[in-house]
C-alpha cells in the first residue's frame, strides 16, 4: 500500500511537471487570440460571440410554395373558359386525392390561391375541402397563357404580343409569390396550369425562361419550389404525381390511344 501511494504521489509530481509548461503554452495561445482579435476588422470582431452567449436562433423566412396543376377536364367543351370547360370525373378524383395529400402536408398550409379559370378554380374548390381552415383566393395573375419559346409551331399559333403579355403577367406573379417570408416560414399552394408552372420552374432556376415547354406536367401534380431567407431557390420536386394512382395520372383528356396527346397544354 505504501509503495502505491508514493507510485501514485510521483505520478501526480510527474504530472504536474508536464501540465505547468502546457498551462503555460495555453496562455500564450488565447493571448495571441486576443491579440488577433482587437487588430481584427469589426466585422469579424462582431462575429465571435461572448463567452457564455447563447446559441444563435436559427435562421427564419422560407418560403414554401407548392404548384398544382388543374384536374383533367372537358377540352371539348366551346364556352368560355372562366365559365365552362369544367372538371370531368376523372379530375374531380384526382383533386380529392391531391388534397388528401396537403391535408397530410409537414407543417401548416398558410394559403390557397387559384386561377380564375373553371378548371383550376374547381380543383382548388375541392382540396379545399381536405383543408377546411383555407378558402381559395381567385388569382387572375395565374391563368393559363402561353409565353415565349423557341418552338416556332407554337409561337405561329400566337397573336402579335400575346407571348409578351403573358411573360408580364407571369413575371408579375412571380414576384408576388416567390419571395421570403422574414417574419417567419410560411407554406402557400397555387393551383394553376401547367404553361405557368413550367415558367416558374425555369425563372427560379434562372435558366432561359424560352426552355420552359422542356418539361411535362400531370394533370394534379405538385412542383415544390423554396425560397431561402436570402432569396435563393431550391427546388424539391417538379410534377410529383406519386399520390396519384396509375389510372388517374393524365396529362390531358382522356382520348382514344392512337391520338397524340402530348401538345396538349
Amino acid at each position: 500500500m505504501v509503495r502505491a501511494a508514493r507510485g501514485e504521489a510521483a505520478g501526480e509530481a510527474r504530472g504536474d511537471a508536464v501540465s505547468g509548461p502546457l498551462r503555460a503554452r495555453a496562455a500564450a495561445l488565447a493571448a495571441l487570440i486576443g491579440i488577433a482579435l482587437l487588430v481584427a476588422p469589426p466585422a469579424l470582431r462582431s462575429q465571435v460571440p461572448p463567452a457564455g452567449a447563447a446559441e444563435p436562433a436559427p435562421r427564419r423566412g422560407l418560403r414554401t410554395i407548392i404548384l398544382i396543376r388543374h384536374g383533367v377536364y372537358d377540352e371539348t367543351d366551346t364556352r368560355d373558359e372562366e365559365v365552362g370547360r369544367g372538371l370531368l370525373p376523372q379530375g374531380r378524383e384526382q383533386a380529392r386525392l391531391t388534397g388528401a395529400r396537403l391535408a397530410a402536408w409537414p407543417g401548416r398550409i398558410d394559403a390557397l390561391h387559384a386561377s380564375t379559370m373553371t378548371r383550376a378554380r374547381q380543383t382548388a374548390e375541392i382540396i379545399a375541402g381536405a383543408l377546411p381552415h383555407l378558402k381559395p383566393q381567385p388569382d387572375r395573375g395565374i391563368r393559363e397563357c402561353t409565353p415565349a419559346t423557341y418552338r416556332e409551331d407554337v409561337m405561329a399559333d400566337l397573336s402579335p404580343g400575346e407571348a409578351d403579355s403573358c411573360a408580364a403577367q407571369l413575371e408579375d406573379a412571380f414576384a408576388r409569390y416567390f419571395r421570403p417570408s422574414p417574419e417567419r416560414d410560411s407554406t402557400e399552394v397555387l393551383v394553376c396550369h401547367g404553361n405557368v408552372i413550367r415558367y416558374m420552374v425555369v425563372r427560379a432556376l434562372g435558366a432561359d425562361p424560352k426552355l420552359w415547354l422542356g418539361m411535362s406536367l400531370a394533370n394534379c401534380s405538385l412542383t415544390v419550389i423554396e425560397v431561402r431567407p436570402d432569396g435563393r431557390f431550391r427546388i424539391t420536386a417538379v410534377g410529383d404525381r406519386g399520390h396519384l394512382p396509375v389510372p388517374l395520372q393524365t396529362w390531358a383528356m382522356p382520348r382514344p390511344a392512337a391520338a397524340d396527346s402530348t401538345r396538349r397544354r
